[in-house]
């Protein structure tokens, strides 16, 4: 069925019409006469959306929305006006009217304002829900997700929390590789040691070495001190390294040296020295596709890569965008004195809609500008950037009649490889995978298809 009806109307025969054209429709209408009538049902039944005459007897229409909008704020209420009463209908809706409909009624125009209504009070009570799921969450504090992709982490972090084994988190950029790595160091027992984090591509080449294992006094110029690198530092604790795929290809015996032997050389210095730590390594790059391209080493890969834990893209999470963003506006509303409470439904529409290339930090982005836009207790569309705003999606295949716009079988080959590819975040060897092809065929035919940049090579994000 699509949605619960109430019909509030003092005419029996229309509404006779409105639940037998609704019933072939497959809504399921009630209808009732009168606002009493109305108030009775509410108060025994769950409904989807209202359907009300505005020219009711006792109470009117009007103040009918006005009850409802008050003791059912997030039921919609649609109106039925004669011809012309369109100062009538603007005051149904100042007063909470989700939309309104005028007579004689054209029952498919009513069914597309229904199916409308039907979704907005689905979102609205997902938004409540989703409120009501950030309050209880206690195992994962800084980790937020209610999907089945995101249990099934949840879930893996449990298992792998309490052991010594390296893992390697993979992900797009901005899915929270480091929250997990955090997460991972909270649940295991060196959560009393340090966590230390390193961004591999942030560090020049030539200091990487130095700032992972430390330098022997005299080693370089200005090494005027021994200094403690990285790995000692982290000593009875974790080592986050994120970017791992960025790595030097020189610098990366010695790693894999310090992993197996679990002792390090700092610079310049005559003997090696014992640690104790975790590594946890990330990457966004197709690293696998690195090793086989002889860019990155096979056996610090496997090191490395003892158990491997794949954060989802958000586009590939339900409701966790929501979830999320509900999350982000709390944070950003007490920080910033504003009282925000959540979203409109049409926003969180737009919200589930939009594809997110950037992830959890995008829209993150998107909601503290949000805030620091908009002037409503509710974040509405007019809030949100404007490529969210009129984002439509993009459809793969093209479906027409006429012989003149249907793609070549070839065309067709080369939307769908595109598209898988930004499905899984440019990772040829997944998306080779899912294609059924060896990933030399692969990238034959992007070589022939002359792929554009934004597949291969991530672009930056349009600015807010």
């Amino acid at each position: 069925m699509r949605g619960r009806i109430l019909i509030v109307d003092d005419e029996p025969s229309l509404r006779d019409v409105l639940v037998a054209g609704l019933r072939r429709r497959d809504f399921l209408p009630l209808a009732v006469a009168g606002a009493d009538g109305a108030i009775s049902a509410l108060r025994s039944g769950e409904f989807d959306t209202v359907v009300t005459d505005l020219n009711l007897r006792g109470m009117n229409g009007l103040e009918l929305c006005e009850r409802i909008a008050g003791s059912h704020p997030h039921l919609p209420v649609v109106v039925i006006t004669a011809f012309g009463s369109l100062e009538t209908a603007v005051g149904a809706i100042r007063v909470g009217a989700y939309d309104f409909v005028t007579k004689p009624i054209d029952t498919d125009a009513l069914a597309m304002i229904l199916d409308r209504a039907v979704r907005f009070r689905g979102l609205q009570e997902e938004v409540k829900r989703l409120r009501t799921s950030l309050s209880n969450r206690s195992v994962f504090p800084d980790l937020v997700g209610d999907s089945p992709a995101m249990h099934r982490v949840f879930d893996l972090i449990t298992r792998l929390a309490d052991s010594e084994a390296s893992v390697l988190v993979t992900g797009e950029t901005g899915t929270g590789k480091e929250l997990i790595a955090r997460a991972l160091h909270r649940g295991s027992r060196r959560k009393e040691g340090a966590f230390v984090a390193v961004n591999c591509a942030g560090i020049p080449e030539a200091l990487l070495e130095s700032e992972l294992f430390g330098h022997a006094k005299g080693a370089f110029t200005d090494a005027r001190t021994a200094r403690r690198g990285l790995f000692m530092e982290a000593d009875g604790g974790t080592l986050f390294l994120d970017e791992i795929g960025c790595m030097p290809l020189a610098l990366q015996p010695k790693l894999l040296r310090a992993l197996q032997e679990r002792r390090i050389r700092p610079v310049g210095a005559d003997g090696e020295s014992p640690v104790e730590v975790r590594v946890v390594a990330a990457t966004n790059r197709d690293i696998e596709s690195d090793v086989a391209d002889g860019l990155f080493r096979e056996d610090l890969f496997f090191r490395i890569n003892v158990v491997h834990l794949s954060i989802p893209p958000l586009r590939s999470r339900g409701n966790d965008v929501l979830l999320l963003a509900q999350w982000f506006v709390e944070q950003f509303a007490a920080k910033s004195g504003k009282r925000v409470t959540g979203l409109s439904a049409p926003a969180a529409e737009r919200l589930l809609m939009y594809s997110w290339p950037g992830n959890v930090r995008e829209l993150q982005n998107c909601i503290e500008r949000a805030i620091a836009l908009t002037g409503h207790e509710h974040l509405m569309i007019e809030d949100l950037p404007e490529r969210i705003r009129n984002y439509a999606k993009s459809h793969v295949l093209i479906a027409a009649d006429d012989p003149a716009e249907l793609a070549t079988l070839e065309e067709v080959e080369r939307r769908y490889i595109i598209r898988v590819l930004e499905a899984v975040g440019g990772n040829k060897s997944q998306a080779a995978s899912i294609l059924g092809l060896d990933r030399k065929t692969l990238y034959r035919k992007l070589e022939r298809y002359e792929t554009p940049r934004a597949v291969n090579d991530k672009e930056k994000l349009p600015e807010s």
